[in-house]
Formats: structure tokens, C-alpha cells, sequence
């Protein structure tokens, strides 16, 4: 199973961020082909030590890396991408999985 995370950083405006993502970003996200499970964060994002300065965390999983790269070279994945470029400052982490 190959993830694809994405961690947003704490938006200047967290509602205007959740209206848009949740209103426009998902829908457009759960498009994208090949997407197996689509996870976000529900409570604030901390550290051990307390708050982590991030707003939240966003998990697409995908069969593999493949699938990733074909997921996003597709229409769907382009509008996406293209819809991303809205929001403030994100971290995004691509990577194989394995159970241990």
C-alpha cells in the first residue's frame, strides 16, 4: 500500500480553510482514480510536548506508487493539484508502506 500525506500548516482564517476544503477539495479528491481510502485528522494536531503549529493532517492511500503517479497525471489528479494551490503552506509526503 503506497500513502500520500499531506500536513497543512494552521491557516490564517481555519474556517475559510475547512469551508473550502471540505466544501470544494474533498469532493474533487475523491475523483481521483485508483484512491482506495481518503483520512483526515479530527481533533488539533499536537506533539508530545503540545501544539505542533500544523492544522491538520490528510492521508490518500493507493495501491502503490504507481497508482499514485497514475492517479495524478490523470484529469481528476490535475484538478486536484491545480485546487491544492489555494491553500497556505502544506507539506506533502509520498511513500510505500509494509506491515511489520
Amino acid at each position: 500500500m503506497a500513502r500520500l500525506v499531506v500536513i497543512y500548516k494552521i491557516p490564517k482564517d481555519a474556517a475559510a480553510f475547512d469551508k473550502h476544503y471540505f466544501g470544494t477539495h474533498v469532493p474533487l479528491a475523491k475523483k481521483i482514480p485508483g484512491l482506495r481510502k481518503y483520512e483526515v485528522s479530527q481533533s488539533p494536531v499536537v506533539t508530545p510536548s503540545g501544539p505542533s503549529g500544523f492544522h491538520m493532517v490528510a492521508l490518500l492511500h493507493f495501491d502503490d506508487m504507481t497508482a499514485i503517479q497514475k492517479a495524478f497525471a490523470s484529469a481528476e489528479g490535475q484538478a486536484v493539484a491545480a485546487d491544492a494551490q489555494t491553500f497556505e503552506t502544506a507539506h506533502v509526503l509520498l511513500f510505500d508502506s509494509r506491515e511489520v
